[in-house]
């Protein structure tokens, strides 16, 4: 941003040298770039960040200068004579798209005679190196930095119907803007069009066709506010971005765009004649008139900045910033009401950082002690580093995706709700604007972007949130959750699911328990509990998902919710004797239905067996020839051991025989 020196006298007393008022609003936050000698005046170039748009003007920067060395600030006049007939009898304005364009103000002169600028006002804007065009539209200009309120000037004769509307673009239009190029519009962008075709793109430029030029008389005067992300949208995809384009994209001040109005009136009547209608034209929705209080305790700002700033000081800083005290309802603080140009104050901290940088970050010690305390990994931390590790060690690799997905991936994989998805009315990424449910359509998706480069086998894991509802106050609708996706069997992929509930705590057991879900392949699915409470889902995905996302190879996906992992985390490792007898294993292999589940054979196994049974695994399962259709065959490893003595085999060959008396009474398993 670059300031005028003698402009900027007139809104606060400079009796200071330049270098003085640059280093004070360096230690302020506004840093300076350069300083150069412009045909008699000094242009100061001033670093704004992006958080500061109201610094984007003249006005601004006066406001911080009274500020930081207590001058009075001059506001310029801004009460045009209204002498015309009313505006509402000579034109319209119709607002069809309040979403991207939320306030239209216009005025109407007429009247005017167009010539060349003053010679004071074509030295301000050339010193900002914007050079003067004509009166009308210098004018435009020079409120813009003077306000950071960017305006538009139309010649009114040459709207069609004499009107504004304020619309999308349609598909197959064009505009050709004040720099004689042509753009097409599409249906994203918002345009200001009369009734016949588009006259400007909103918030970016205006259009040749209506430009102010020497024939002028009637000046329709636009003030509005646009939607920050429609602007930078529809600057980059058209390659034009302007002064006005990039206020709107930071974002303006909502209350002040009919001041901005009748101080461009006003300067046009001062400087080019004519009368100003009676009255304004508003489309839009009014907003608010007050922001929300924000509340500030005392005690947090010798905690944050290590020393004390009495309330009085305290008071008197906001105060100065244009912050209205409100009722602070808990002892120990206050509370204030930001300005409608200050959008970037609405926590605490911010609050406490202009009472720092107004009161002096040179005046804070070097060496002050301020309160630290070592931090340690929390539960959810010790967790996730866990079973990230287990998942490194079994050759997956850590993804980050985005939190947005589009219509097609959004429904693939939703096995935590029926509710409908949340959508994000302004996305910066255009079809991608979907809040997931679930974190394994976006995996699966950078599969198959692996797979495309050669990578067959892209092994993933990721732990994000999935937003399940449009109620983010209930922390179920936002669970954290783990989704892995491999192309290693179901099996496999089940084992890795017990070491993760084993990483999170060793007495846990996972059990697998068949879910016929339409997104897993017909007996290649399980809901995973632990407790008996959900944990999470597994299972193969089906081969029409799988052409869906133009997966060559199999693939088998798994979701746990990190909440039911925490509920049961116990990382004390148990103390286990060694034993001091030696064990005894043996074998079994069992035909048994199509129904009859693993879990449902593990646990009337370990029931049988009796207190001897030290372990049971599961070795493989087959289908095939010898065996029957309908039915499978599970193969079965099992440890036996005592603790106080050496078992015998008659021992071990009785609890087998009660194994297999108990399967093939209860399940009706044949051995083989």
């Amino acid at each position: 941003m670059i300031v005028s020196w003698n402009w900027l006298k007139e809104y606060v007393r400079l009796d200071m040298p330049v270098g003085a008022l640059t280093e004070r609003l360096m230690m302020a936050g506004l840093n300076l770039e350069d300083v150069t000698d412009v045909e008699g005046d000094l242009a100061i170039d001033l670093e704004v960040t992006s958080n500061r748009p109201d610094c984007l003007s003249h006005l601004g920067v006066a406001r911080e200068v009274s500020v930081l060395f207590g001058r009075p600030l001059q506001l310029p006049a801004a009460s045009p004579a209204e002498k015309g007939p009313p505006i509402a009898s000579l034109t319209s304005v119709e607002n069809q798209a309040t979403d991207l364009c939320p306030q239209y103000f216009a005025r109407l002169v007429r009247g005017v005679k167009v010539a060349p600028s003053p010679a004071w006002m074509q030295t301000r804007l050339t010193t900002l190196g914007i050079s003067p065009i004509n009166n009308v539209v210098d004018i435009t200009n020079y409120v813009l930095m003077e306000c950071s309120q960017p305006l538009h000037a139309f010649d009114f004769d040459k709207l069609d119907g004499r009107r504004i509307i304020v619309r999308r673009g349609a598909a197959g239009e064009k505009i050709t803007a004040i720099d004689q190029r042509q753009y097409d519009v599409t249906g994203e962008m918002c345009v200001i069009a009369d009734t016949k075709r588009p006259v400007a793109i909103a918030g970016v430029m205006g259009g040749f066709d209506t430009e102010i030029g020497a024939g002028t008389t009637n000046v329709l005067i636009e003030a509005a506010e646009f939607v920050p992300l429609s602007v930078r949208s529809t600057a980059r995809k058209l390659g034009l971005h302007s002064d006005s384009s990039y206020r709107f994209e930071r974002g303006i001040d909502r209350q002040g765009l009919d001041w901005a109005s009748r101080r461009c009136a006003r300067l046009i009547l001062d400087l080019a004649g004519g009368e100003l209608c009676a009255g304004s034209l508003f489309a839009g929705v009014t907003p608010a008139a007050a922001r929300e209080p924000v509340m500030l305790r005392l005690s947090q700002i010798p905690r944050i900045l290590g020393i004390d700033i009495d309330k009085e000081t305290v008071v008197r800083i906001l105060a100065s910033l244009g912050l209205t005290e409100a009722t602070a309802h808990f002892a120990g603080t206050v509370a204030f009401t930001p300005p409608s140009w200050r959008r970037d104050l609405s926590r605490e901290i911010d609050l406490i950082e202009e009472v720092a940088r107004v009161h002096g970050y040179e005046k804070i010690p070097e060496d002050v002690l301020v309160p630290l305390e070592v931090s340690k990994a929390t539960l959810p931390d010790q967790l996730t580093q866990r079973l990230a590790d287990v998942l490194l060690a079994a050759g997956f690799y850590e993804a980050v995706t985005i939190s947005f997905v589009d219509d097609d991936l959004a429904g693939l994989f939703r096995p935590w709700t029926d509710a409908p998805a949340m959508r994000v009315e302004h996305s910066s990424r255009q079809r991608e604007n979907i809040l997931r449910q679930s974190i394994i359509p976006s995996l699966l998706a950078s599969r198959a972007q692996n797979e495309r480069h050669k990578t067959n086998n892209a092994q993933l894991f990721e732990f994000s949130r999935a937003y399940l509802g449009a109620e983010p106050e209930r922390a179920e609708m936002q669970p954290n959750l783990l989704a892995f996706v491999s192309g290693k069997s179901f099996a496999e992929m089940k084992g890795i699911a017990e070491v993760l509930v084993r990483a999170a705590s060793r007495d846990a057991v996972l059990t697998a328990r068949p879910a016929d879900r339409p997104e897993f392949i017909p007996g290649r699915g399980a809901e995973l509990l632990v407790g008996g409470k959900r944990l999470g889902w597994l299972g193969e995905l089906a081969p029409e998902l799988r052409h869906k996302l133009d997966l060559r190879n199999p693939v088998t996906v798994a979701e746990v919710d990190l909440a039911a992992l925490e509920a049961i985390a116990n990382f004390w490792p148990p103390y286990v004797p060694i034993p001091e007898y030696p064990s005894i294993e043996r074998d079994l292999n069992f035909v048994l239905d199509e129904a009859v589940s693993w879990h449902e054979l593990e646990e009337l196994v370990r029931s049988a067996a009796g207190s001897l049974l030290e372990s049971v695994a599961f070795k493989g399962q087959y289908r095939g020839q010898q065996i029957p259709a309908n039915k499978k065959s599970y193969e079965l490893h099992l440890e036996y051991r005592a603790a106080d003595r050496t078992l015998t085999g008659d021992e071990v060959d009785a609890a087998q025989q009660a194994v297999i008396a108990a399967c093939s009474t209860k399940l009706a398993a044949v051995q083989r």
